[in-house]
């Protein structure tokens, strides 16, 4: 196994041994880029050594109010600087973190609470209802709720907790940090979107998320000091673990509470953004944005896009806007992305606009922290690599997560035979690049034809007329059920079931085609994910 004939006194010691944690990423910059800007949000701006001392007050101060480690701490915030500062504050005094989605209703809200037995929450003002309503339907203990105001936005105190600023006050900025022993100690909780029952809480350790953190900085061709703009909520994945990211190479947040054209391209004419990441919700909104939300800038700036697979359509306009996207894949259960579409210069460069937009819209290889990521049928065996026959995408690596939290049973499941089952159909093309076919549960089975809503739907954004597209199965007495469409139409285009059928059968087969178009807006998830189980239940009561 690697070990040498003769080994003695050559054991691990504080010497040469110390946990991997994302928490020394701060404790570095603080001195190697102190006076380095860190964060920006309207007029807070604070440098690297301002960033660690809020970092160290708000450890000291749960600490001081009863916060023991590996108790969890929650927040209910938006991209705002108190949110990014609990990704190390939090942590710091040997706590959880648990990021929750501020859309989440409240009977929800108290699930999560009481699951994951939150001790305190930072709670934004504009979500403070939300909170007091979930602490009063808990079953366990109401955690203690610390207010986190934001005046300029409109949201200011309330009056009835105490405020994160006012906590942070009392903080010692000589608080010794408590850093993990093990490096698979618990860093943070994070609860799945619970589509299809309660949802389950994904538990984060340290190794995994600094590896993801390294992997990025590989992966995104990152050198010293971007501006990275938080476009992907930082309540999903931890955004993406980018937060514990920037400190590594003095980086620089920039935040964002509210994700609006205007405010996206604002951000990068006035601050200098030079990396993003987000859904393709938002690469759409940004596509099909007026003029007048629109700033110039003289710079190009690096895209992550995860979620659905976005359209070959948008890719192929967004790079003329000055945006090179890179598509990247994971979920929940992998800290978020864990593939990327690599691009291959020597072979691809050549290729004309549609086909680089077909190629950029795979899911691609693994990053460089990850292990093993491939495509499997349902014996666990490797599919043909011939871009034609699929299986579920296997996942192997140290940036998955430990499990799901008091939920063994669960844990099993998804691990067995030694993967993580990620649920998504795939092919795979002969380089080995990935590309998604469809989650197993959006498949639509048509007179024992598969179906790839992700082709239907790419088929269809590919009209002038069309905003987002989304296809899920509608049953039929004949083919047992069919394609139908739900499509978000832009601002002054009318209505064409006809047209838009006839559009998508000049590309796909017939059996493909819609059978059925539905015009209306998309119901969506707070990171930009169309609700498909929504539009399922729709299209169960259509003619």
């Amino acid at each position: 196994m690697g070990w040498m004939q003769d080994e003695t006194g050559l054991d691990k010691c504080d010497a040469n041994y110390v946990a991997l944690t994302p928490l020394s990423h701060l404790r570095r910059a603080a001195l190697v880029f102190a006076n380095h800007p860190a964060m920006i949000y309207g007029d807070h701006r604070v440098t690297y050594a301002q960033y660690y001392e809020r970092c160290t007050r708000l450890a000291s101060a749960l600490a001081a109010k009863g916060v023991a480690p590996g108790e969890v701490v929650a927040t209910l915030i938006p991209n705002v600087p108190a949110q990014v500062e609990a990704h190390f504050g939090v942590p710091a005094c040997g706590a959880v973190l648990n990021t929750i989605n501020t859309r989440l209703d409240v009977d929800t809200v108290s699930y999560i609470f009481d699951h994951g037995g939150a001790k305190l929450v930072l709670v934004d003002s504009q979500f403070l209802d939300l909170a007091e309503a979930a602490c009063a339907q808990m079953h366990g203990p109401a955690p203690m709720l610390i207010e986190v105001p934001d005046a300029n936005a409109g949201h200011p105190a309330s009056g009835r907790h105490a405020t994160y600023e006012a906590m942070l006050a009392e903080g010692d900025p000589g608080f010794e940090w408590i850093m993990p022993q093990d490096e698979w100690e618990s860093l943070a909780l994070n609860y799945t979107s619970g589509t299809t029952g309660r949802p389950k809480g994904v538990v984060y350790h340290h190794r995994g998320a600094y590896l993801m953190t390294m992997g990025t900085v590989v992966s995104w061709r990152m050198v010293l000091h971007p501006i990275y703009l938080t476009i992907v909520p930082l309540f999903h994945c931890n955004g993406w673990n980018h937060s514990w990211m920037m400190p590594l190479i003095g980086g620089t947040v920039v935040c964002c509470r509210d994700i609006t054209a205007p405010a996206i391209f604002g951000a990068i004419a006035d601050e200098g953004v030079t990396h993003l990441g987000g859904a393709p919700i938002v690469l759409n909104m940004l596509v099909n944005a007026p003029a007048e939300e629109r700033r110039s800038f003289d710079h190009v700036v690096e895209v992550f896009t995860a979620g659905a697979p976005p359209a070959p359509a948008t890719l192929s306009k967004i790079e003329s806007l000055g945006f090179n996207v890179t598509q990247v894949y994971g979920l929940t259960e992998t800290y978020g992305h864990v593939t990327e579409c690599l691009w291959r210069g020597e072979d691809w460069d050549g290729l004309d606009k549609p086909e680089r937009a077909a190629v950029k819209a795979r899911q691609g290889v693994a990053f460089p922290m990850m292990e093993n990521i491939t495509v499997m049928d349902a014996e666990m065996q490797q599919i043909p690599k011939d871009g034609s026959a699929q299986g579920e995408i296997m996942i192997r690596g140290n940036s998955v997560m430990k499990g799901y939290y008091k939920n063994p049973s669960a844990t099993q499941e998804a691990f067995a035979g030694g993967f993580f089952h990620s649920g998504d159909i795939a092919l795979q093309h002969g380089d080995g690049y990935m590309q998604i076919a469809d989650r197993a549960k959006d498949i639509i089975i048509s007179g024992g034809e598969n179906i790839s809503s992700v082709e239907v739907e790419g088929v269809l954004m590919g009209h002038e007329d069309v905003l987002l597209a989304a296809v899920v199965a509608k049953p039929d007495e004949k083919w047992g059920e069919v394609p139908c469409a739900f499509v978000e139409l832009k601002p002054g285009a009318k209505p064409d079931p006809e047209g838009l059928i006839t559009f998508a059968r000049r590309t796909l087969a017939g059996f493909k085609t819609p059978k059925k178009v539905v015009f209306e807006e998309l119901p969506k998830t707070s990171t930009g994910k169309i609700q498909k189980f929504e539009l399922r239940k729709k299209a169960q009561l259509l003619d």
